[in-house]
């Protein structure tokens, strides 16, 4: 086949990134859209840069050497990139491309002026914008002139910049070529930025212009400050006009020059209200072009706009899709489950076949969506109510959205009310039998599950796993489960409220509900330093642990003086946790049985920092201190006027709150149990599939729905492509942070705490867990790098049950996500861990190593070094 070294822009669209990279691809849509204007020009193809790196074999050798390096040996990476740019730019343009270029030119002028901009096959995607990775240069006069720019532009595919943005998001410098797009100069009285949603809210209603004098470049490059709009349906409803000092100008022999604006000029707006409406209806018919959200840049032309580059904004959070015009409040399930990762689509599936209330899925993440019930006000009430106490950050949100007045319809009180007001729920006797019996109907139902799916394979296990899901929601919504959970929930929400109004003290039930009975989670945390002292004699173990990198080490184990016991010892906690994780909502992570490496570190720790008997001496003390604290909290009631009732009153509900409290956490041991029969089940499966060579790897079924899954074990057949785009969207959701609460106009609503209770310079939280203490922070965003010593304070984005292990080695603990009865929350006080969560970019904010004060009674957190 021939190669085609030019295409004219009217002659290329979006299908074709491949031969005219990303930007010549949608400048070549862009012009074909109508009452778009376009300036001229043509593209120089990615044929013609397979061309040119063949000239230069040299460049083979090196670009291996560039795959090998490290993204952060930046040192290697900025000397290997020159040289390969330089070599790319010496390379003699061979006559018949020279000359394809050249006849291009003449089209339009030769000794006319152009911009020649890079187009990289990897940029301006839906995943990864790669904005400014690549160069620009503006106002080329003259053939020879134009030759030269178009080589630098081949060579700018390999500036530092992006070769290591290519290096950090996986992908491989050879598949990645290089495009040029030509095009004749504009010489705008002003130029910008549009945005057809808002860039900082998300919101897909609001456009935002951003506007200067001149070439836009003085804006890009930061120079100087621009006018901003906002346009809301067709009108501007805000603004700000910037002193704009300096614009860039071409100069008439070619290339460009910063100028001095004059005075008189500085604060006149670049652009009048009416040129901004006329600007976002352009922008919003290129929106519907390319069906997303888009960033523009525009130059003003004596006679009108002309677009010169649109591309997708890869930073807004995805909608839900309602498929109706209504509109809709979102409030985030992951802040409620302490998992704000992006999930798998498997794991979005399962979870939301076993939640209890209805999900919508966006960013890979789950949503509620809660507007008939801030309809009504009697289910807002209760709803608000319910929100503030998970996180008060997401109920000032919603109090944000009600605000405004026009955007929750108002409706009566018909629908289906929220969840039961504090207390409401119907009352269950305080009898620790109740709690038993709970926890053996669980264990009866996981083991009749385990039992039946045994024999269950193909089409079959899917009918079966079906009816498992009606039998998981009815253990979790029996109304004795729901009660037992209730009665310990509210009976802190009491304590905590009475004990402040009677005795002035706050959140005195964290002390009282220290060593609670049956809690599952903080057995596991006191479990693993059992496990620690089975192994500390033994320092063949030990020297062998800190080598383990294989997850078979435990049968290698038994060939050490005491590493029988050790096995066992791991084993058995196995056998009873192994079935969590980090992020275990979604039943695609790896889990502890799995990856059995991931608790090497933990007990590592506790074998250095802890002497023998710790857990049990951990649990006594606090059962202890919780005692004392009942006795001194009921003799200072005693004194008061109508001291008897209220010692009376206050005695019962620490009855109450010591007999339910430890329960919280079952159910979701409960739920994650089941989580890993129906893994075990569904990988089986996947590996028939991998036999049967309809999938090359087990770990493909991850990126499918439940559904999806079924009709491939029914057909045997499975779309390949389909699964690869998953993954891309899956690696593209790491970079988007869920929202707490979201719009249906895409609008991220953050909440404030609104305290003044807080010193200057203080990070606000939700205190969660009494006591002050200092020390040094550890930020820790993955639990197999946690490397603690004693007296360390633990800052993270969130901790589900799976960090509980951690917990016993710390002195405190900070996350950015998080509520009063949310698993984190719960554990710290059961091992008396000064507390704050909810604290926003917490992980950002503190850097690891340094001193913080963690203020677990008042919420909030200071930086001391």
């Amino acid at each position: 086949m021939t190669e085609q070294y030019v295409s004219g822009l009217q002659e290329v669209d979006e299908t074709q990134v491949a031969a005219v990279g990303g930007k010549g691809a949608h400048l070549g849509g862009l012009s074909r859209i109508e009452g778009i204007r376009v300036p001229g020009g043509f593209c120089v193809t990615t044929d013609a840069f397979r061309r040119i790196m063949a000239e230069a074999p040299s460049i083979d050798d090196r670009l291996d050497q560039l795959s090998r390096l490290d993204p952060d040996d930046r040192e290697a990476i900025r000397t290997l990139s020159a040289q390969i740019r330089r070599t790319i730019e010496e390379i003699a343009i061979p006559g018949d491309l020279a000359a394809a270029i050249t006849r291009a030119l003449a089209r339009f002028g030769e000794q006319a002026a152009y911009a020649v901009r890079s187009s990289a096959t990897a940029e301006d995607l839906p995943t990864a914008s790669f904005a400014g990775q690549q160069d620009t240069y503006l106002n080329v006069v003259g053939p020879t002139a134009v030759l030269r720019h178009v080589s630098r532009c081949w060579a700018s595919l390999f500036t530092e910049r992006a070769v290591t943005y290519r290096c950090r998001n996986g992908i491989d410098h050879r598949t990645v070529h290089m495009a040029v797009v030509v095009q004749q100069m504009v010489f705008p009285h002003a130029a910008g930025i549009l945005f057809t949603a808002d860039p900082v809210t998300g919101n897909r209603k609001v456009a935002t212009v951003d506007a200067g004098f001149g070439l836009g470049e003085a804006l890009v490059s930061g120079l100087v400050n621009p006018d901003v709009f906002k346009v809301r349906h067709g009108e501007v409803v805000a603004k700000a006009i910037a002193a704009k000092q300096r614009a860039v100008l071409a100069l008439p022999a070619g290339g460009t020059q910063e100028v001095a604006i004059d005075s008189q000029r500085q604060e006149q707006p670049a652009l009048t209200d009416a040129q901004v409406v006329k600007l976002v209806q352009l922008g919003r018919r290129i929106e519907a072009h390319f069906g997303g959200p888009q960033d523009i840049e525009w130059c003003l032309v004596d006679d009108g706009f002309q677009i010169v580059q649109s591309r997708p904004i890869t930073t807004l959070f995805p909608i839900p899709d309602t498929g109706d015009q209504e509109n809709h409040v979102y409030v985030s399930v992951g802040h409620g489950q302490m998992m704000t990762d992006p999930m798998k689509p498997l794991g979005l599936s399962m979870w939301r076949l076993t939640a209890m209330v209805p999900m919508h899925e966006a960013g890979g993440r789950l949503f509620v969506d809660v507007t008939r019930r801030l309809a009504s006000p009697a289910s807002r009430a209760g709803l608000l109510d319910a929100m503030g106490k998970g996180d008060p950050l997401i109920r000032d949100a919603l109090e944000t959205v009600l605000d405004r007045g026009d955007f929750v319809p108002s409706l009566p009180d018909a629908g289906p009310g929220g969840p039961p007001a504090r207390g409401a729920s119907a009352p269950v006797a305080t009898d620790p039998a109740i709690v038993t019996e709970l926890i053996e109907r669980s264990q009866v139902s996981i083991a009749a599950l385990e039992r039946a799916i045994r024999t269950k394979t193909g089409p079959a296990l899917f009918d079966f796993l079906l009816e498992a899901f009606e039998e998981h929601k009815r253990v979790l919504g029996e109304p004795l489960n729901i009660q037992a959970i209730m009665a310990g929930m509210e009976a802190t929400w009491w304590l905590n409220d009475k004990l402040q109004e009677w005795l002035g003290e706050k959140n005195a039930a964290d002390t009282l509900t220290l060593s609670a009975p049956d809690n599952i989670t903080s057995e596991m945390g006191l479990a693993l330093l059992d496990v620690a002292d089975v192994i500390r004699p033994h320092p063949e173990v030990v020297a062998f642990l800190q080598g383990v990198e294989d997850e078979d080490f435990l049968d290698e184990l038994a060939k050490l003086a005491g590493g029988t016991e050790a096995r066992d010892a791991m084993e058995a906690y196995l056998d009873r946790y192994g079935m969590r994780c980090v992020g275990e909502i979604d039943i695609t992570r790896p889990r502890w049985r799995e990856r059995p490496t991931t608790l090497v570190p933990v007990i590592l720790d506790n074998v250095r920092i802890f002497e023998p008997g710790a857990a049990e001496r951990r649990f006594e003390q606090g059962r202890q201190k919780a005692q004392e604290k009942e006795q001194d909290v009921l003799s200072r009631l005693r004194a008061l006027p109508d001291g008897d009732r209220k010692a009376d009153e206050t005695k019962r509900m620490i009855d109450r709150v010591r007999t339910f409290i430890g329960y919280r956490e079952y159910p979701k041991y409960g739920i994650v149990t089941r989580y890993f029969v129906y893994k075990q089940a569904l990988l089986e499966e996947a590996e028939r599939l991998v036999q049967a060579d309809v999938l090359p790897e087990k770990e493909d079924i991850f990126y499918l729905t439940f559904q999806e899954l079924h009709d491939v074990v029914r057909s045997n057949r499975v779309d390949g492509q389909l699964i690869q785009q998953r993954k891309d969207a899956f690696r593209s959701y790491h970079a988007l942070t869920p929202p707490r609460v979201l719009t249906s106009d895409g609008e991220a609503v953050t909440g404030a705490y609104r305290r003044d209770d807080v010193p200057a310079g203080a990070l606000s939280g939700l205190p969660v867990s009494a006591g002050t203490v200092e020390g040094r922070a550890r930020v820790i965003l993955d639990m197999a790098e946690a490397d603690l010593e004693a007296g360390d304070i633990l800052v993270t984005t969130f901790t589900d049950p799976s960090w509980s292990p951690l917990f016993v080695g710390i002195a405190g603990l900070v996350t950015e996500v998080g509520g009063l009865m949310t698993h984190g929350a719960v554990i710290a006080r059961e091992y008396g861990l000064p507390a704050v969560v909810g604290v926003e970019q917490a992980t950002r904010l503190i850097r690891d190593g340094q001193r913080i004060r963690v203020h677990g009674t008042d919420g909030y957190v200071e930086i001391l070094s």
